[in-house]
């Protein structure tokens, strides 16, 4: 009976770790997708999206993706990309992306980032030109640009065709959660954490 139990934990467990490891793009069965309606030449795969975008003045912060949603031939190609321009002093506040790692390299300024791994650690770095820096799937990071005088601009890529962000600001005090679970998470007042609600929304 023991062996027998053990046996059924043990299919469990297995089976268990293969549908973790499976948590991520799913492999297609041809080279590409073609979505409805599309001609299949080199329109398909080409995105101009970020066209324009390299040498403009930078007011604030802003990302310019090229995900599945963007570029559709990219489903089933488990990549995407995003350029991201930092005004002087523009942060990308605390995120994660759920279902990929990110690749960031620096092109233009410096960038001071970093992430807080699952034992709570801190790690940071300032990026220069050429500099690049990976943040691991799923964990909380930022970037900041430091220098109030110079613009930066840094160009991520994702091993998922559709990564997901998920902004800390954004998810804890713009999607409803009631304020007195809010402050007694954070040892605060209900007070505090409607300024803080106010200032995300002006």
């Amino acid at each position: 009976m023991a062996l027998l139990l053990l046996k059924s934990v043990l299919v469990v467990a297995v089976f268990s770790i293969f549908s973790i490891a499976q948590a991520s793009d799913p492999d297609i069965l041809s080279d590409f997708i073609v979505p409805a309606g599309s001609a299949i030449d080199g329109n398909l795969f080409t995105f101009n999206g970020t066209r324009g975008i390299f040498g403009s003045i930078i007011e604030k912060f802003k990302v310019t993706k090229a995900s599945k949603a963007e570029f559709p031939v990219l489903d089933g190609q488990s990549v995407s990309l995003a350029v991201l321009q930092f005004p002087g002093g523009g942060v990308n506040p605390p995120h994660t992306h759920p279902r990929a790692a990110e690749l960031l390299f620096v092109v233009q300024g410096s960038l001071e980032v970093g992430f807080v791994d699952t034992t709570n650690k801190l790690y940071t770095q300032t990026l220069q030109v050429g500099d690049l820096f990976v943040f691991p799937k799923g964990l909380v990071h930022y970037q900041y640009n430091s220098d109030w005088n110079k613009s930066a601009t840094a160009v991520s890529a994702f091993g998922s065709a559709n990564a997901g962000t998920v902004s800390l600001p954004t998810t804890l005090f713009a999607t409803g959660i009631d304020d007195q679970i809010l402050a007694k998470s954070f040892k605060s007042d209900v007070a505090t954490i409607q300024k803080i609600k106010a200032g995300l929304s002006s």
